[in-house]
């Protein structure tokens, strides 16, 4: 994931790569190499930070290991732009948050998947009020992936590294937050993970909403899109979006027939324009211009701490195998 980010930085004119960090001194002179990086290469950040004089962190590192990162970074005066999940427990987001503050940096996550052409056209739908008011949403996840390395190895490697991108889109898209959650979290015997790498959850939203989560990662076979497969039901009819093409909504008439048993509904193709870039690209450009405005980024780490509630109110509450308030977690 490190050559997306560097691909970035290496195309922006207000960006210079000053030092490349890896504990493995191998691994940085390989990048080094590859993208003919003449900078500095460190095992030690704070070495690094305070040799170079850098200003910003980009932290591609293991969720583990977000933490001291970030307030290593933090605590030398470094605003951060970090991969997700923002950190490997809950306690450990909450700190950086409340670090971050405290030192009055900036610490943005990336949360590429809301940064597409169709999930704002999804999202335009439903402020446009196409579906009125939302009150059950459905998403699939099913892929199987074989990425070997520490997914393999974890815990909780469908909720922990995958699910916080849709748990972070059903918040995008409602613009509501978790207020409980239910989760049960289970590993399929064909399943090629150490971890639990399948979850059902049933989130409680606070616009009244339900919000639930079908997921695998060991499904062979009639993959969904990385973005999920959703179906939003509201008040005035039902948005659809298979993650891969255009979303639609299917709604109400304006006038409704007397007596009919099931209503006739019609199309709506979405008129929201989105002009900016996708994915990682999106999210890197909102995240820059944060910086540049002096504002908070869309996907901050004081709003992105919702999000991780959700994951870690998930596996508390497989844990304890009943539904959990995410205000107990946060």
């Amino acid at each position: 994931m490190s050559k997306r980010w560097i691909k970035n930085a290496l195309s922006r004119e207000d960006v210079e790569i000053v030092a490349l960090v890896d504990i493995n001194p191998a691994a940085a002179e390989a990048m080094a190499a590859e993208y003919n990086l003449t900078c500095a290469r460190f095992t030690n950040l704070e070495e690094a930070i305070r040799s170079t004089n850098a200003n910003l962190v980009m932290d591609v590192t293991i969720p583990e290991v977000h933490k001291s990162v970030v307030l290593t970074a933090t605590a030398l005066g470094c605003d951060v732009l970090g991969e997700k999940p923002m950190a490997a427990s809950m306690k450990d987001a909450a700190d950086m948050k409340a670090f971050v503050a405290e030192h009055n940096q900036s610490y943005a996550v990336m949360q590429n998947r809301r940064y597409t052409k169709q999930i704002r056209e999804a999202r335009g739908l439903i402020e446009q009020g196409v579906i009125g008011q939302p009150g059950f949403i459905k998403a699939d996840f099913f892929l199987g992936p074989h990425f070997g390395g520490f997914r393999d190895a974890m815990d909780n490697p469908l909720i922990l590294d995958m699910a916080i991108h849709t748990f972070d889109q059903a918040r995008f898209l409602l613009k509501a937050d978790p207020v409980s959650v239910y989760c049960h979290e289970f590993n399929p015997p064909h399943s090629w993970y150490r971890g639990n790498a399948s979850a059902i959850c049933i989130f409680e939203l606070s616009d009244g909403s339900v919000f639930s989560y079908n997921g695998s990662w060991c499904a062979e076979g009639a993959s969904t899109s990385w973005e999920s497969a959703w179906r939003i039901m509201g008040s005035k009819g039902t948005l659809i979006w298979d993650g891969t093409n255009t979303p639609y909504a299917e709604v109400l008439p304006a006038e409704l027939v007397t007596g009919a048993h099931r209503n006739e509904c019609l199309r709506v193709e979405p008129t929201a324009e989105w002009t900016g870039r996708e994915g990682h690209d999106g999210c890197f450009d909102e995240m820059f211009a944060s910086l540049i405005e002096g504002r908070k980024a869309e996907t901050d780490c004081s709003d992105n701490l919702n999000s991780m509630a959700m994951v870690f109110g998930a596996i508390e509450s497989a844990k304890r195998g009943e539904k959990v308030l995410i205000s107990s977690v946060m």
